[in-house]
């Protein structure tokens, strides 16, 4: 049974985050490193954007992430 990343959305196979998520000892990267690294993908799939909407881009993204939807830095608490 596949499922997904509750992280980013990838597919995975097993377990609630994705090898590109996680450190190498398997727990969640902390959010700064996550987030810099989904504005990073944001930014190939939208290169003309700035920095303002890449963020806000992936702000909304990770709200619908259970991983980081209550995250201060995603709820602007």
């Amino acid at each position: 049974m596949t499922t997904t990343c509750e992280s980013c959305g990838m597919p995975i196979e097993t377990g609630p985050y994705c090898p590109h998520c996680t450190t190498p000892d398997g727990t969640l990267q902390d959010f700064e490193t996550r987030f810099e690294t989904m504005v990073a993908w944001q930014a190939r799939r939208a290169p003309h954007a700035s920095r303002a909407e890449l963020e806000a881009q992936t702000i909304a993204y990770l709200q619908t992430m259970p991983a980081w939807r209550d995250h201060p830095r995603v709820t602007g608490g």
